[in-house]
C-alpha cells in the first residue's frame, strides 16, 4: 500500500510540479531578458553620448584651429550719408588730386623752362610760318622750303632789330641834350608853378634819385656773373627755337604721329582729332595776333612820323613785340612812345601822341580782334584777364604771354570734345596708313 500510495504522489508529482516549475521558469527568464535588455540599452546610449562628445570636441578643435567667418548682406546703404555731402566729398578728393597733379606738373616745368620756352616759341613760328611752307613744298622740297623759310624769318627779325639799334644809337645824343632842356624846364616850373618848391627841396630830390642810380649801377655791376649766365641761356634758348622751328615745319606729321601713337588705342582718334583741334586754334590765333601786332605799330609809326617823334623805328618794334601780351603789351609799349613825345617835342605834341595811341588801340580792340580771331579762338574778355593775371602770377611776362594761346586752345578741344563725336575715318589703322604714306614720302 505504501507503493501505490507513493505512485500516485509521484504522479502527482511528476505532472503537477513541473508545469508549475515551467511556469515559474518562464516568469524568470523574462525577467531576466529584461533586464538584459535594459543592461544592452544602456551600455548602447553610454556609447553613443561618449561619440557624442567626441564629435563636439573635434569640432571645437576644428573652430580653434582655423576659424570660418561667415558674411552677410551688407549694412551700407546711400541713406547713412546725405546725397549732397557723398557728391561733395566725391568730388572734393578727385579735385585735390587734380590740384597735386598740375602742382607737380607746374613744379617739373620749372626746371626746364630753359628748354620748354623755346619750344613754345617755335611751336608760335611754326604756326605762323607753316601755310608757306606747304606752298613752297608744291615746288621744292619740304626740308629746302622749311630752311629757306626759317632763314628768311631770322633775317627778318635781324634786321628790324639793327634798323631800331642804329637809330636809337644815332638820336642818343640829340635825346639827351633834349632830356637835359626838358629837365630844366621841369626845375624851373617847380620853382614858379604852384609847388613853388626852393632849390634845396630840388637839390636833395635829385641826389636821391642819383644815389639811386649808383647804388643799382653797384648791384649790377656786382651780378656780371647772373648777366653772362643769363647771356649763355639766352643764346642756348635762341638755338633750341631755331632747331626746333625746323623741325615741326619740316617733320610736323612725323612728330605728331609719335605722340599719337603714346596714347592707348581707344583714345587715338579723339587724341589726333583733339590736337588737329588745338593747332587749328593756335594757328588763327598767331596769325591774328601778328596781323594785330603788325598793325598797332604801323599806326603807331604813322602817328609818331607825323608828329616828328623821333626813334620812329625803335618806337615800331617795340610796339609790336608787346602786342603779343594781351591786354597791356600795347598800352605800355605805346606809353613809351608817349613819353619820347613828351621829352623831345614837349606837352602839347605828347597829348596829340596820347590820342593817337589811343585811336589805334580803340581800332584794334573793336574792329580787328573781333574780326580775325573768329569764333574758333574767341574768349570772353574776362577769361583773357583772369587768364593774364595767372600768367603773370605763375611765370611773369612768360606766363601773360602764353595764358591766352593755351586757354584759346583748351578752349577749342573742350567745346570740340563736347559736341562732336570722333569721326569715323580717324582711328588707329588710319594713323598707321597715314605714317605709312609719310614714310613712302619723304618731301612730305
Amino acid at each position: 500500500m505504501t507503493g501505490s500510495e507513493d505512485e500516485p504522489q509521484d504522479g502527482e508529482g511528476v505532472e503537477g510540479p513541473p508545469e508549475q516549475r515551467s511556469r515559474r521558469r518562464g516568469r524568470r527568464g523574462a525577467g531576466e531578458e529584461s533586464a538584459h535588455d535594459r543592461l544592452v540599452r544602456a551600455q548602447a546610449w553610454a556609447a553613443h553620448l561618449a561619440e557624442q562628445r567626441a564629435r563636439h570636441r573635434a569640432e571645437l578643435a576644428q573652430v580653434q584651429l582655423r576659424p570660418v567667418v561667415t558674411g552677410g548682406a551688407s549694412n551700407f546703404t546711400r541713406a547713412q550719408v546725405p546725397y549732397g555731402v557723398d557728391l561733395a566729398a566725391a568730388w572734393s578728393w578727385r579735385l585735390l588730386v587734380i590740384i597735386g597733379a598740375a602742382g607737380v606738373l607746374l613744379w617739373m616745368v620749372g626746371h626746364v623752362t630753359l628748354v620748354l620756352v623755346p619750344v613754345f616759341a617755335a611751336l608760335f613760328v611754326a604756326a605762323l610760318a607753316a601755310p608757306v611752307v606747304a606752298v613752297m613744298a608744291r615746288v621744292l622740297p619740304r626740308g629746302l622750303s622749311t630752311l629757306l623759310v626759317v632763314v628768311t624769318l631770322v633775317g627778318a627779325v635781324v634786321l628790324m632789330l639793327v634798323f631800331a639799334t642804329q637809330q636809337v644809337v644815332q638820336g642818343a645824343n640829340d635825346l639827351a641834350d633834349q632830356v637835359v632842356t626838358a629837365l630844366d624846364q621841369i626845375r624851373t616850373w617847380l620853382q614858379d608853378g604852384p609847388l613853388h618848391a626852393t632849390d634845396k627841396q630840388i637839390d636833395d630830390s635829385i641826389k636821391s634819385m642819383q644815389d639811386l642810380v649808383l647804388s643799382s649801377n653797384k648791384q649790377l655791376a656786382g651780378r656780371v656773373q647772373e648777366v653772362g649766365t643769363a647771356i649763355s641761356h639766352v643764346v642756348a634758348a635762341f638755338f633750341i627755337a631755331l632747331f626746333s622751328t625746323y623741325f615741326f615745319l619740316a617733320d610736323g606729321d612725323r612728330i605728331w604721329l609719335w605722340v599719337v601713337r603714346l596714347f592707348p588705342r581707344a583714345a587715338r582718334g579723339r587724341a589726333d582729332a583733339s590736337g588737329r583741334v588745338a593747332w587749328l586754334s593756335l594757328t588763327q590765333y598767331v596769325r591774328a595776333t601778328v596781323l594785330v601786332a603788325a598793325t598797332d605799330a604801323i599806326g603807331i609809326m604813322i602817328v609818331a612820323a607825323v608828329l616828328k617823334v623821333p626813334f620812329v623805328m625803335a618806337i615800331g618794334v617795340l610796339v609790336f613785340l608787346g602786342s603779343f601780351v594781351p591786354l597791356v603789351g600795347s598800352t605800355v609799349s605805346g606809353s613809351v612812345a608817349v613819353l619820347v613825345a613828351l621829352v623831345d617835342q614837349g606837352p602839347f605834341v605828347a597829348l596829340l601822341m596820347t590820342a593817337g595811341v589811343i585811336g589805334v588801340q580803340q581800332l584794334e580792340a573793336h574792329v580787328l580782334q573781333p574780326f580775325l580771331l573768329g569764333r574758333m579762338v574767341a574768349v570772353h574778355p574776362l577769361g583773357v584777364i583772369l587768364a593774364v593775371a595767372c600768367g603773370i602770377v605763375v611765370a611773369g611776362i612768360l606766363g601773360a604771354l602764353l595764358a591766352v594761346p593755351l586757354v584759346a586752345c583748351a578752349n577749342a578741344v573742350v567745346t570740340y570734345l563736347a559736341a562732336e563725336p570722333p569721326p569715323p575715318s580717324v582711328t588707329a589703322g588710319s594713323l598707321v596708313s597715314t605714317e605709312d604714306e609719310v614714310a613712302e614720302d619723304p618731301g612730305r
